[in-house]
């Protein structure tokens, strides 16, 4: 019987050697599997268990298991559990009382990174209220759009904020929304404080009664996106959303006793959902920063015992570029997770600052399908495994780029990309995986449907994502089709910018995109524009609209004249050869402008600019 034992385990060695040699991945495969398969369960619970259990319950039964425990920490203050339990009830009552809110009822936030970010939400949530997240960089008629498209009769903003607001007063007064400034006081009629309001509220906790009728398909937030319209597109994000994007860490191998480091802006799905909503999933710490700060950072995961970071590429890059120094890899974090890190810039990462597992991720606030790398395969942004595409049914369709649409056979449906070929990712429109779109957007939200996909009558979400799966099934993010190119980790909306240079005076079309630059993320914003008839083109007049009314990521720091816009049959504006020229004046006949903000204005583009640009000695 020892003999047959023997031989048994012998053989279940060998096998899995040998399995490991053929599949080096099975290992960490079955894992991430088992994990998911967990985390599915889990979700499948919430859905049919009454009433409700969302992401509020389950930090407050974090707050009623460790209430002391440090929750938020934040410029040399903790505060626990307990404490944000406490002033949400606050925020919850003073908002009840003054602002008449009521379940269902949309407010929107305006405010940077900071605790009362997130004791106002949860207030919110108390309340039955689902929270637009604003970006806090967005201006006059971007910001007021941003209010037709949720519907919100309520705007609560920082004082840091309050100018922004001011610009726009009149026309939101007149749309009947009522400000809130988080201050003890505000001298301009309008404005409402809220602070002192707050601090006079009970922090008895609120009766579950004022949300009873909240569901998993509930609107939970609107997260704003940019896209082809130009204005912000407003996507619905359902309390099923929450729970799956906040399940992001658990799937990493992330546990409560992790501490996490939040420096991305909480307006996005990457800082909000990912970060703060999985940290409550989690019922961790989280290490809370205003803005990421290179010089800073390593600093701050030392003396906070950071054990996990959240990261964008240009997060990657801006630390490589930091002084080298002996105590690197002097920390305590082992895991990043995060997306658009380039594959040079990840080695890189890993060398300079020790055995970090980089967990990127592909994903679409909006989206019905995502990926994500939990294998240490540098350059990848997720693994093909038969669960995942069992739950979220997904393909790759052959894309004609040229004329950005799918390439169709015979029978009018789609071609799938062969493996190893680059092709749009599509996610099927399911119960399971839903697409609930954008609010107040019907057109915007039917033109991310695609029908007649793989068979007639089929409806698919198109990601606008090119990608590609290679013969490993590790997934590759290749490119972005449309009008929106990304740049310092935002998405631009062409059509936006291309609307304020042409309130520039002597500007009468503007074609915008993003080129590319070496050894950066991303595409950074070039704009082809085409004069009014005798004018000249007006540096100073061109710079001072950009300036004015689009943020620092989104000004186009790039303008080349032509006499003409070249157009498709179809009377759009052709941008692929554009883009494949770029900048370089030695290659461009016409003339070429650069947005140099120390001059204030637009100055002719010289080779000597783009030398120096591409040996990094001007900082884009």
């Amino acid at each position: 019987m020892s003999i047959c034992l023997t031989v048994l385990v012998g053989l279940a060695i060998l096998c899995l050697s040998l399995l490991g040699t053929l599949s080096p991945y099975f290992g960490e495969d079955c894992a991430y599997i088992l994990r998911s398969v967990r985390l599915g369960a889990r979700l499948v619970k919430y859905k049919r268990v009454k009433p409700f259990y969302s992401l509020l319950d389950r930090f407050l039964d974090a707050a009623r298991a460790h209430p002391a425990k440090t929750f938020v920490h934040f410029e040399g203050r903790e505060y626990s559990y307990g404490e944000v339990d406490k002033r949400s009830n606050q925020v919850a009552r003073a908002l009840q009382a003054d602002a008449r809110l009521k379940e269902g009822d949309a407010v929107a936030l305006f405010l940077g990174n900071e605790p009362c970010f997130v004791w106002t939400w949860l207030g919110l949530a108390k309340l039955g209220c689902p929270a637009a997240l604003l970006n806090f960089n967005i201006r006059s008629k971007s910001l007021l759009h941003c209010f037709s498209c949720c519907g919100a009769k309520v705007l609560i903003v920082s004082p840091e904020l309050q100018d922004a607001v001011e610009e726009v007063l009149p026309m939101l007064r007149e749309q009947g929304i009522a400000v809130y400034i988080l201050s003890d006081s505000c001298g301009v009629q309008g404005i409402n404080s809220l602070s002192d309001k707050i601090s006079r509220a009970s922090d008895e906790p609120l009766s579950r009664d004022l949300r009873a009728n909240v569901t998993i398909r509930s609107t939970a937030l609107y997260i704003y996106t940019s896209g082809t319209t130009g204005l912000p597109k407003a996507a619905v994000v359902t309390h099923e959303r929450v729970w799956a994007a906040s399940f992001l860490q658990a799937a990493c191998g992330i546990t409560a006793d992790d501490v996490f480091y939040i420096n991305l802006p909480m307006y996005h799905s990457a800082g909000f959902l990912i970060g703060m909503a999985g940290a409550i999933e989690r019922g961790m710490t989280v290490i809370l920063k205003r803005k990421f700060s290179a010089s800073q950072f390593w600093d701050d995961c030392r003396k906070y015992n950071v054990t996990v970071m959240q990261y964008i590429g240009e997060t990657m890059r801006y630390l490589c570029n930091t002084p080298k120094k002996d105590n690197e890899k002097d920390h305590k974090v082992r895991i990043a997770i995060g997306n658009g890190v380039r594959t040079d810039i990840w080695s890189e990462f890993l060398d300079r600052f020790g055995d970090i597992k980089v967990r990127e991720l592909y994903a679409a606030t909006e989206g019905n399908i995502g990926f994500i790398n939990y294998t240490s395969k540098i350059g990848a942004v997720g693994r093909i495994n038969f669960v995942h595409r069992f739950f979220f049914p997904y393909t790759l369709i052959k894309f004609n780029i040229e004329r950005e649409e799918p390439v169709r056979n015979s029978e009018g449906l789609c071609v799938e990309a062969a493996t190893g070929e680059t092709g749009l990712l599509v996610g099927r429109i399911t119960q399971r995986s839903p697409f609930v779109g954008y609010a107040g957007n019907t057109q915007q939200t039917e033109k991310k449907r695609l029908y007649d996909v793989l068979k007639k009558g089929d409806m698919y979400f198109n990601t606008g994502d090119l990608l590609r799966f290679d013969h490993e099934n590790f997934v590759y993010f290749q490119d972005r089709v449309g009008d929106t190119f990304r740049w310092k980790g935002e998405n631009v909306a062409t059509s936006e910018v291309a609307d304020i240079l042409t309130m520039s005076r002597c500007i009468l079309e503007a074609n915008v995109y993003g080129v590319k630059v070496q050894g950066h993320e991303g595409r950074i914003g070039m704009a082809t524009v085409t004069l009014k008839e005798g004018k000249d083109f007006d540096c100073s007049d061109a710079y001072k609209q950009v300036v004015n009314y689009l943020p620092a990521y989104a000004r186009p720091r790039f303008i080349r004249i032509q006499p003409c816009l070249e157009l498709t049959g179809t009377f759009k504006m052709k941008k692929v050869k554009l883009v494949e020229e770029g900048f370089n004046p030695a290659h461009i006949g016409d003339p070429l402008y650069f947005l140099d903000p120390e001059k204030k204005s637009y100055i002719p583009m010289t080779e000597e600019i783009y030398g120096a640009i591409a040996a990094r000695e001007i900082k884009l």
